[in-house]
């Protein structure tokens, strides 16, 4: 998943973006409003995180003209602890949710997670599960049965997408754009690769091949 992080604090900016590449997102990192404006709304994110206090133009004037461009990525705010202005402000403008700093990094995850299902129309899923997998994503494996299957960190991120999107066509420029941050290369072989050792592992109807569309996960469509 491909994350936005917009925060002009750059040692807190560092902490989050080594917490959630650990957490296996692929993060562009912004300090400036304007260049949030423009990125945000031309760039295939899955999820913004947008703090409101921006040099170059505020995170609330951001968010809104997002909005009213028509970008529909979830985002979520970073606010002042107790200031419950802002945060009214910031839901009315658009946002999805809300953290107040300064904040514990699990909670972050953990909305993030929600957010990330909840706009896959999986909100109620405390994990996620399809084709009859379960992914841990805290200690990023797979499990069937009840028995653990270990994964890659390039296999889990890989994983992870695609069972936020079940049953669906996805080309690999697709994958390539929301597994990557916009700093690295994108190899189709290797997204190759990684699909091969997630079907030796998970078994090969998992995942299907749609020639000249790209790939299938969870099942045949009709």
């Amino acid at each position: 998943m491909r994350l936005l992080l917009v925060e002009d604090n750059v040692p807190l900016a560092d902490e989050l973006k080594a917490g959630l590449d650990r957490q296996g997102y692929a993060v562009d990192w912004l300090a400036d409003g304007r260049d949030a404006l423009y990125q945000g709304g031309t760039e295939p994110y899955d999820l913004i995180i947008l703090d409101l206090g921006l040099p170059g133009m505020p995170g609330l004037e951001v968010l809104s003209r997002w909005r009213e461009g028509g970008l529909q990525t979830p985002v979520l705010v970073l606010t002042a602890r107790g200031s419950w202005a802002e945060r009214i402000e910031g839901l009315k403008a658009g946002a999805d949710d809300y953290l107040a700093k300064p904040f514990h990094p699990e909670e972050l995850h953990l909305r993030i997670q929600s957010l990330l299902r909840r706009a896959r129309g999986l909100a109620n899923q405390p994990k996620l599960e399809a084709a009859g997998l379960h992914l841990d994503e805290a200690r990023q494996c797979v499990s069937r049965d009840g028995v653990d299957i270990q994964l890659t960190a390039a296999e889990f991120r890989l994983l992870r997408y695609f069972m936020l999107h079940p049953q669906k066509i996805l080309s690999k420029s697709h994958l390539a754009e929301h597994l990557y941050d916009g700093e690295t290369e994108r190899d189709s072989n290797v997204l190759e690769v990684h699909v091969n050792h997630l079907r030796r592992k998970l078994g090969r109807s998992v995942i299907e091949t749609r020639r000249g569309q790209g790939y299938l996960f969870g099942g045949a469509l009709n």
